[in-house]
């Protein structure tokens, strides 16, 4: 550890995010580390309240993230979404045995009325983390994309459909329904 007093909060978000996250604590002494991470590509799957950046910098964090996908579970095994594409389900959206796992047990603390920070912090024990990992927020805050079929969320755009649509504007889903038209004014993106 070179850096034993040095306190740090970093800001991650996906594989990329991990890494930094990984690198500070490779240097800091862990319980110095702060890692707020993206909650903006959260969203339902299959019935299951789903945080792809915080899982990532948690599995990274405590080793057993894939090496080859930069995501998920290393030594995953497929067989829930194997039965779950047997039966008809859309599975466009790759989760584990390990990860799903996980899922279910935030969706049912979720459903318990636990905010998403108190979760958190109880999955990075579970993990034997000392770095505090932090989602960016409680409440549900979406990436949305505007293309040129409509709005999209994320990890549709990104995930399921490849990217294949041209986006025009990237923008956080705010529930209010004026500050979501102001965003898109400003930000609009002219041809």
């Amino acid at each position: 550890m070179k850096y034993p007093d040095t306190k740090i909060v970093a800001l991650c978000g996906g594989i990329g995010g991990a890494k930094l996250a990984l690198g500070l604590n490779n240097i800091l002494d862990q319980k110095n580390l702060s890692i707020i991470t993206n909650t903006g590509d959260d969203f339902l799957y299959l019935g299951f309240y789903i945080c792809p950046d915080i899982d990532t910098v948690i599995y990274t964090l405590a080793g057993v993230n894939n090496p080859d996908t930069g995501w998920g579970r290393e030594d995953e095994t497929w067989k829930t979404l194997d039965v779950l594409k047997e039966l008809g389900a859309d599975t466009w959206f790759q989760l584990g045995d390990k990860d799903l796992a996980l899922h279910l047990f935030r969706s049912k603390e979720k459903r318990k009325g636990e905010l998403l920070t108190t979760i958190t912090r109880k999955i990075t024990n579970k993990f034997g983390l000392k770095t505090n990992v932090l989602p960016m927020s409680n409440h549900a805050v979406q990436t949305i994309l505007e293309t040129e079929n409509g709005e999209i969320s994320f990890q549709d755009y990104f995930v399921r459909q490849k990217c294949s649509q041209r986006s025009q504007i990237f923008f956080l889903n705010p529930k209010n329904q004026w500050q979501q038209m102001q965003l898109k004014k400003r930000y609009r993106i002219k041809n």
